[in-house]
């Protein structure tokens, strides 16, 4: 049991495990594991809060309910599993930028942060754009041999491998 309180866990074991936990989903709720869907139902219920029911009368806001789901406390779980989990091993800190970020452009939080939140611009309005994220398709929708999930996928890690490039080796 000492793996559990390691800092990094083995990436074959971790694989095992949202695989294990995936097909549980399917197993107890008949639902993929998904969580891009979450942060559009939040932003359905921050504009809620601002237009009132204006928001939910929205075609997507129809078909997606701005209200907290299983999708959500998905969520929240991870939120929750990666404190704990760095607090049991204790590697928690905060680091508002990461070593090699500094390397590559410096100690500005500020610039980190825009990039950052650029980058979950993108990556959630791409994730909206393909009818799922890393985890609805790269995750379930795979499990399920979806030919889309296949091809969204193989492209996530191309994106990733693209920007990464681009990010450390040319503008860094």
């Amino acid at each position: 049991m000492e793996w559990l309180f390691e800092a990094r866990w083995s990436p074959y074991a971790a694989g095992a495990g949202i695989g294990f936990l995936s097909w549980l989903t399917f197993l107890l709720s008949d639902k993929p594991i998904g969580c891009s869907t979450a942060f559009s139902r939040t932003a359905g219920m921050i504009e809620k809060k601002i237009r009132g029911d204006k928001a939910a009368a929205k075609p997507y806001y129809q078909q997606f309910p701005p209200v907290v789901d299983w999708e959500w406390m998905l969520v929240l779980g991870i939120f929750l599993g990666a404190f704990i989990s760095a607090a049991i091993s204790g590697d928690f800190r905060w680091v508002w930028v990461p070593d090699v970020w500094v390397a590559a452009f410096g100690p500005s939080p500020v610039l980190r942060l825009i990039v950052a939140l650029a980058g979950g611009v993108f990556l959630g309005f791409g994730a909206r754009w393909a009818g799922g994220c890393t985890s609805g398709h790269g995750i379930s929708g795979t499990m399920q041999l979806a030919v889309s999930s296949w091809v969204a996928a193989l492209s996530f890690f191309a994106g990733g491998i693209a920007a990464a490039w681009l990010i450390f080796r040319v503008l860094g």
